[in-house]
């Protein structure tokens, strides 16, 4: 079964999205809010927390970041090595990457945000994940954009899958999104 982790902060058009992605045989990962909009929506998701056998830590700032998560976005399918190690260290392969970061740009450009607040719109796992997915893009699908939600899925259903230039295109957008 192909896996899809989902962590995002703009939830625009992710319950049409998961569903598509269920229909289509994904499990689904996912973290926080984004993992109670899926669950409140009636869509089967497992807690990002299940997957590494960790809570979420430090009112959320540590969720991702963790070998079973990372160790499963970066495996490389055509090294058997990888595969090895995946398979030795019980790390299960993630597919499909879809998220996008905290708003710290809109937070910092708002004067009524208090400095502390400010603080906890720098995401760190968030541009861990879509780094490591787009670094892997020749394996691993990343999605950084609800704008980009309808040709993925049109790509998923591409006969052989997802073109290489549309996972380069995606990849492109997601080490932009992550500069920016």
């Amino acid at each position: 079964m192909p896996r899809a982790l989902l962590s995002v902060s703009d939830k625009t058009g992710l319950i049409g999205l998961a569903r598509r992605l269920h229909d289509r045989g994904f499990e689904l990962v996912s973290t926080g809010g984004t993992a109670r909009q899926l669950d409140e929506a009636g869509l089967p998701v497992v807690p990002v927390s299940t997957v590494t056998g960790f809570p979420e830590l430090m009112d959320g700032r540590v969720k991702t970041l963790h070998p079973l998560v990372h160790g499963g976005i970066l495996a490389r399918r055509a090294h058997a090595d990888d595969r090895a190690a995946a398979d030795a260290h019980g790390i299960t392969l993630i597919d499909l990457v879809i998220v996008n970061l905290y708003p710290f740009e809109r937070a910092a450009a708002d004067p009524a945000t208090p400095f502390d607040g400010l603080v906890e719109e720098i995401d760190i796992g968030g541009p861990s994940l879509v780094r490591a997915a787009a670094k892997n893009f020749q394996d691993v699908l990343v999605v950084v954009a609800p704008d980009d939600y309808e040709a993925v899925v049109e790509e998923l259903d591409r006969e052989g899958g997802p073109s290489p230039a549309s996972r380069l295109q995606l990849a492109r957008k997601a080490f932009a999104h992550t500069a920016a």
